[in-house]
């Protein structure tokens, strides 16, 4: 009987396409790197294409979600579809330079064998930073935010303890595979937590400081989905509806899901969210304070990315020229929608122009650059308005919030329009 079943099997397996198989598997694990690694979905396509044509494939098609791939391979007159899952992703932008490298320099011929052995050498490689200093590196990056959201020093330095136990806590939870949802709360609750506590032992030593939502917000801002956003804004505008509208959704949870336990944590005590005024400076060193935070605020999110040094160090010079330009501009009367559009227009070129020489791929240097202008403090204000049953309030903050980011994707997309002719026009 066995004899009979292998006999059975045997001619079976030998009408199986086993070469277009094996090209299908390695194609779907190029895609399957580089989502996991948190870039967008029309890059993944790319990749997967590119690696498609080095193995000699007639045709590939796929259908990229924030968490699935849907791939089918076409040889000849036979094809193979594919559905695979990425249920564990993040951020690594080091991962995906490797990876867009790896892509750029495809021979026009290379084996299954040889993707294999090149992705092993980039899933091998361990991150760049140990969690210490990612953790304080989100840490510097959430005190830098306080600075330009007009926290005082005292406060400053709370966020930088708060923060960097925050990412540390997330980190830890992410590796661990615990849920995003949960994770995110968990973190912005310690956060948020030892931010309060410290106010408290200020206040023990006779030191008066304000619990005041520019310094109680901005130690939670190592948690803004800033990839998940960009990515689905620059998804959508390529018309890859369904790609662009999951990021948007994973991105709309875990802010909801920070804002919630941000909430929750405000109810231990009083709470100032009311406008702020800087620190009384002249122009030029309030300017150039401002300068040093978003240089601050972007190498720290970058450094968080685990993106390598120059790219890090690339990504701050960008975001400090363009974010203090549209301080400059909001100050001098430009409203703070059109400030921040040119202000991401810029973005958009500066990085045309050093993605080629760090070399970096262009998103690595985008999100780092634009997060500091996420308005996070406005954000917190709406959920305080609809807490306190002022919806009129609500909705204006809101709406604030809501066109400040629409602003920050036009301006990315605005950017790439002008500065990537392979994006711009659709080759079909």
């Amino acid at each position: 009987m066995a004899d009979s079943d292998a006999q059975t099997r045997d001619p079976e397996h030998s009408l199986e396409p086993v070469g277009l198989i094996a090209q299908s598997g390695a194609i779907l694990r190029m895609g399957r790197m580089m989502l996991a690694a948190g870039t967008a979905s029309y890059r993944v396509k790319e990749a997967m294409g590119a690696v498609a044509h080095a193995l000699g494939v007639d045709r590939h098609t796929a259908a990229v979600t924030l968490t699935e791939i849907t791939a089918t391979t076409h040889r000849g007159a036979i094809f193979r579809t594919e559905v695979t899952e990425v249920r564990k992703f993040g951020v690594n932008a080091e991962r995906i330079k490797l990876l867009d490298d790896f892509r750029s320099g495809l021979p026009e011929s290379i084996t299954v064998e040889e993707v294999h052995e090149a992705l092993d050498r980039i899933e091998s490689r361990p991150a760049l930073y140990p969690a210490a200093v990612n953790a304080l590196s989100a840490g510097a990056a959430c005190a830098a935010f306080g600075v330009l959201n007009n926290a005082r020093p005292l406060e400053v330095l709370a966020v930088l303890v708060a923060a960097t136990a925050g990412q540390f806590l997330r980190r830890s939870l992410a590796h661990r595979g615990f849920n995003p949802f949960g994770t995110t709360m968990v973190a912005a609750a310690l956060a948020c937590g030892l931010y309060l506590a410290s106010v408290a032992l200020y206040g023990a030593f006779g030191l008066d400081v304000d619990v005041h939502a520019s310094g109680y917000i901005a130690c939670t801002l190592f948690l803004l989905p800033g990839f998940p956003l960009i990515t689905a804004a620059l998804d959508m505008a390529k018309l890859d509806f369904s790609a662009g509208i999951s990021r948007l959704v994973f991105a709309t949870m875990m802010i909801v899901g920070a804002a919630l336990s941000v909430w929750g944590i405000t109810l231990l005590g009083a709470l100032d969210s009311s406008a702020r005024e800087p620190i009384p400076l002249d122009p030029l060193p309030h300017y150039a304070m401002m300068a040093v935070a978003s240089l601050v605020g972007v190498l720290g999110f970058a450094l968080m990315f685990n993106s390598p040094w120059r790219m890090a160090l690339s990504a701050a010079l960008i975001g400090m020229v363009s974010n203090t330009a549209r301080l400059y501009l909001a100050d001098h009367g430009v409203m703070i929608q059109m400030a921040t559009v040119l202000a991401c227009v810029l973005v958009g070129v500066l990085v045309a122009v050093a993605a080629p020489r760090t070399p970096s791929p262009i998103i690595t240097l985008q999100v780092p650059a634009v997060l500091v202008m996420i308005p996070g403090v406005l954000a917190f204000q709406s959920v305080v308005r609809l807490n306190e049953g002022d919806y009129t309030a609500t909705i204006g903050a809101i709406l604030q919030v809501v066109l400040i980011v629409l602003s920050i994707m036009v301006g990315l997309v605005v950017a790439k329009l002008f500065t990537d002719r392979q994006w711009a026009f659709d080759r079909g």
